[in-house]
């Protein structure tokens, strides 16, 4: 049968097949392999003179990042590295996460240029796209390597033609920039206009970060965002505006438009009109700003305003250069918005907002094009993310590289939104995956193991797309649950803020719930369920496990395990997000004491696997280490991987690899059940 118990109902199949293998032990079409070539991660499409633009992370190629390049105009044309980065990693460390370390240029004589970040020394460098020239270094080397970091780019339009003299092509660009001097206690953040010969000038400096600085049509005003600790940018953030000449800001001019609260993306409008994101209204929505009065106004009247509608028109700011709005030629908004989780794409017209029907239900960066289209990153429950060009009638076209898919379309398992009761009353959501595999012409007896997935941030969403991560345990006779726990973006502020003060407790539950209320409905073995989680994921995981005996194993990836050495030891970014989480630092050291894992051992008995890598800044290693010592110390049943050159997330092929088979090793022998793989066993000690 295609369908067995976990998470939906089972087919009235007769069960007359003698391929009747055990939950966990199905023979899947999909290898770890096929998964580690499949995370291929395409972002930040752009476009420019008619061509469109996006970036790629390979693991095949050590996870580097490569900008890819097709013409809009030619159907037949094949997408193709630009010419002269094949040896570059195109990517930034700002705030660690990056984004936006690249921008397509285009000079009056109609020559295509991209100025980028290497991840190597994170200097600039113009790359020729047309390939007749080497890549030249812009910035220059800093006194400390990897000292100057740039990110989140856009081009001063007033300067990117030639004078009429004649004079070289010198466009101006504006940057973030995050300063690590040796002389200063934390990196030092600013908006820098940066050109061709290197020549830097300070735009605005002062504050503690720094994101979208957006020039108006004209390239005299200058739009941007600052915020200070201990907020966070889906907290709090200003909006300001200062006057350009030349691309550099005019003294005295630079003044805060709007103070608050969680604004983002400020935008200009086709005929100079400035806009924002903000959730002053209870959920993310774009408003217009006056740029005289300072007063916004949501551009979709009472929809923007009324919280039973359920759209989230904003995503957190984790990484730079998002961008869920945008307009086209004939003066259309397009957007995308969240809604049950779930992702959607529209265009506005006078005031009404239209959907698309397109097939997809998750969308990245939005580019738009002159032609009436838009250029994203979308993709599907049964399509993996590609960049794609799709018209106003939900028409669209592939322009990345079409790679086949592993699994066969019944062979895919598609999940249904759950909403579901947790503590205090409380309503949480989750989209719930049942096993599928059309190899397996019957069900074995008993109910599936289901896998909790907490996802990561503790700010953000579970994907709504297909995720060849989670269709690995289903196709293999294990459930999946994917928790938007009470914190999770996509729901409205309120739910946003739920974790205020709250984390390890708010989302804990929610993942417990998730869990149980699966095993009381009869489709998940409550004796085998688990909880797998990266990052705040893990920091979920190694609550839930500490703090119930609902799971009999737990998959981590580089989780917190001490709130303390994480407020004492971790980048600027999150230096403060704990503040907010938990409480100040360090005068509720008493509180982080209590929440944190590390600190709770004598309560776990649950078998565990950890894994690591060896340059994550953002949750060092020492967190992953401790975590093992006091497992090995408490006895209890573990398995720890370390994985050399892998930061926050593991990007490389064999390490992808690597992670999944021996997560799927490990449950076999925690779990009782032998994988159909060929896999080297990983050591439970």
């Amino acid at each position: 049968m295609r369908r067995s118990p976990g998470c939906q109902d089972s087919d009235d199949t007769e069960n007359n097949s003698v391929d009747a293998a055990p939950f966990g032990s199905w023979p899947s079409p999909l290898r770890a392999a096929d998964v580690a070539a499949g995370a291929v991660r395409r972002a930040e499409p752009r476009i420019a003179d008619g061509w469109a633009y996006w970036v790629e992370e390979r693991p095949l190629q050590r996870g580097r990042g490569a900008v890819v390049r097709v013409p809009l105009n030619d159907p037949e044309a094949q997408p193709a590295d630009v010419p002269g980065t094949a040896d570059a990693d195109i990517r930034t460390s700002v705030h660690e996460y990056g984004g936006g370390a690249w921008l397509p240029l285009v000079s009056s004589d109609g020559s295509h240029f991209v100025l980028g970040a290497c991840m190597g020394d994170q200097r600039l460098r113009l790359f020729d796209a047309q390939g007749c020239r080497e890549s030249i270094p812009v910035t220059a080397e800093p006194p400390v390597p990897r000292a100057h970091r740039y990110a989140d780019p856009a081009l001063v339009p007033a300067t990117a033609a030639a004078p009429s003299d004649g004079a070289t092509f010198d466009p101006v660009t504006v940057w973030v920039r995050e300063a690590h001097d040796e002389s200063e206690r934390e990196p030092r953040n600013e908006i820098v206009a940066v050109r061709l010969d290197g020549t830097i000038t300070v735009v605005a400096g002062g504050a503690d970060f720094y994101a979208a600085p957006r020039p108006s049509p004209d390239g005299t005003m200058l739009a941007y965002l600052s915020w200070d600790h201990p907020n966070m940018p889906w907290d709090y953030t200003r909006l300001h505006l200062v006057e350009l000449h030349d691309g550099a800001p005019v003294p005295g001019t630079d003044r805060v438009l709007v103070d608050g609260p969680a604004l983002q993306q400020p935008r200009w409008g086709p005929d100079g009109e400035l806009h924002v994101v903000t959730d002053a209204g209870g959920w993310w929505a774009i408003h217009q700003v006056d740029a005289g009065t300072a007063a916004t106004e949501p551009i979709l009247g009472d929809l923007a305003e009324d919280d039973s509608v359920g759209r989230e028109f904003g995503i957190p700011s984790w990484v730079f250069a998002q961008a869920t709005y945008g307009w086209s030629g004939d003066g259309s908004l397009w957007c995308t918005w969240m809604s049950g989780g779930i992702g959607h794409l529209g265009v506005v017209r006078g005031g009404a907002l239209a959907e698309i029907e397109s097939g997809f239900t998750d969308f990245g960066r939005l580019a738009v094009s002159d032609r009436g289209t838009v250029v994203t990153v979308a993709a599907s429950w049964t399509q993996r993310a590609a960049v794609v060009e799709i018209a106003s009638d939900g028409t669209h076209r592939q322009l990345s590289d079409d790679e086949p898919l592993a699994l066969a379309p019944d062979d895919i398992s598609v999940p249904r939104l759950v909403t579901f009761d947790s503590a205090q009353a409380r309503r949480a959501h989750a989209f719930c995956f049942p096993p599928a595999n059309t190899a397996v012409e019957s069900a074995p007896r008993g109910l599936p193991p289901l896998v909790v997935l907490s996802h990561g941030g503790p700010t953000g969403a579970a994907r709504s797309s297909l995720d060849l991560g989670i269709q690995y345990w289903t196709t293999r006779g294990i459930a999946v649950v994917d928790v938007n726990y009470g914190g999770s973006t996509g729901f409205g502020t309120d739910y946003r803020n739920l974790l205020a003060g709250q984390w390890g407790v708010v989302d804990t539950q929610d993942c417990i719930a998730a869990a149980l209320h699966l095993a009381d409905a009869g489709e998940a073995d409550p004796e085998r369920l688990v909880i797998k989680g990266g990052s705040a994921g893990g920091y979920t995981t190694l609550c839930a496990l500490t703090q119930s005996d609902v799971f009999a194993a737990g998959l981590c990836r580089y989780g917190v395990a001490d709130l303390s050495a994480l407020a004492r030891d971790t980048h600027k970014f999150e230096a403060r997000y704990l503040d907010g989480l938990v409480g100040p630092w360090p005068d509720a050291e008493a509180l982080y004491r209590e929440r944190s894992p590390i600190w709770r051992t004598d309560q776990l008995r649950t078998p565990m696997i950890v894994l690591q890598g060896t340059d994550d800044r953002v949750v060092p290693p020492s967190q992953s280490e401790q975590l093992v010592a006091a497992l090995a110390s408490a006895g209890v049943p573990h398995a720890y991987l370390l994985f050399d050159g892998e930061g926050h997330g593991f990007r490389q092929a064999p390490n992808i690899v690597a992670a999944l088979e021996a997560e799927l090793s490990f449950l076999g022998q925690v779990l009782g059940f032998t994988p159909a793989d060929d896999i080297t066993p990983v050591e439970v000690r």
